[in-house]
């Protein structure tokens, strides 16, 4: 039997009894990350990578059942060997480990190969099966290095204020927030944040991740000159709200790597788009799975079907693995349910 297999409450090892990702509640559940397509409430018993404790308990509820695991380190449990390793993604983000009866098997989760100092960079672990994911997996999805981007929104931030116009940003409030915050010239104007970013910037914070300092929006005036050469990072659930009405005159963007196509730009309505996602691109993808070694790769949730077809033109076993996870589109009702709780 297979080490990883798929059931209706998600991927599951039959040999030491837990679940990976789970989308509906389990007995054990080993979470690769704190995005909710990944990390759900209802699971008895959680193990997770050690920096992505807090995210965890801010997310799911701090009296969790949560069990943690420093990167690299080993835990058997019922004859499997787990560990895990940096994914790149957000902070906490790991891959899974598993090796069982002379087999070892790799559950990416999701991952980035463009380090940043948000989160420990992606490592390649050596594996028989690698599962991954492809959510960007088509070949025209290519990033350009992200110091460009973040000059990119300077310059747009930097000619906003200089009319006196708002910047407002939208991006996903875990993980791309605090990437561009840690990213762009904070000289340039006060900073203000959406209810729905700020407590996952304070958990990046605890962690050690350095962030400008930062307001929150709703406990600013709109009479406020501060206002007019202000950046606001917002959630996309923000956007067409009432919440907008404090700032003015103001023109919006969009952070993402949907970005990447023109027809995604006109369908969000904003005045610019900004190609900046946390998941590999299509080159990105191809060197992380021959960094593996893996003769086996099982894809899941994105372009699966353009990027099984590759690989098995380039001579491996791929296949494709059904599961629920999503992407960073359909993240927007996850932010919607935290923004509405928290702004």
């Amino acid at each position: 039997m297979d080490l990883v297999i798929s059931r209706p409450e998600g991927l599951y090892c039959p040999a030491g009894d837990f679940h990976i990702d789970p989308w509906r509640p389990v007995e054990r559940s080993v979470i690769t990350h704190a995005h909710s397509d990944h990390a759900r409430a209802g699971n008895r018993h959680y193990l997770a990578a050690s920096p992505g404790e807090g995210l965890l308990r801010t997310r799911l509820g701090q009296d969790i059942n949560l069990q943690t695991l420093p990167y690299g380190e080993r835990l058997l449990h019922h004859g499997v060997i787990l560990s895990f390793h940096p994914a790149g993604h957000v902070l906490g983000s790991a891959q899974l480990r598993l090796e069982y009866g002379g087999e070892v098997w790799v559950a990416s989760g999701d991952f980035k190969t463009e380090a940043d100092n948000t989160c420990t960079p992606f490592e390649p672990v050596r594996c028989d099966t690698f599962i991954t994911e492809s959510t960007f997996g088509l070949p025209i999805y290519r990033w350009q290095p992200q110091a460009q981007v973040f000059a990119e929104i300077n310059q747009w931030w930097q000619a906003n204020a200089a009319q006196d116009k708002a910047s407002v940003l939208f991006c996903y409030s875990l993980g791309k927030a605090q990437r561009i915050l840690h990213g762009i010239d904070a000289t340039i104007g006060p900073i203000l944040v959406h209810g729905a970013v700020e407590p996952i910037n304070q958990v990046y914070r605890d962690a050690g991740v350095y962030l400008p300092p930062t307001l929150h929006a709703s406990e600013v005036k709109k009479s406020d000159p501060m206002m007019r050469k202000a950046l606001i990072i917002a959630p996309p659930s923000a956007g067409g709200s009432s919440w907008m009405n404090r700032f003015g005159d103001y023109s919006d963007g969009f952070a993402s790597g949907w970005m990447r196509v023109r027809g995604t730009r006109r369908r969000r309505g904003v005045d610019r788009g900004f190609v900046l996602s946390d998941h590999a691109d299509w080159p990105g993808l191809l060197w992380a799975i021959e960094q593996t070694g893996a003769e086996r790769v099982m894809v899941t949730h994105g372009s699966v079907a353009t990027l099984v077809r590759h690989l098995r033109e380039q001579g491996l076993d791929a296949r494709a693995f059904d599961t629920e996870y999503g992407d960073e589109d359909e993240a927007v009702t996850d932010e919607r349910e935290h923004a509405e709780v928290l702004s």
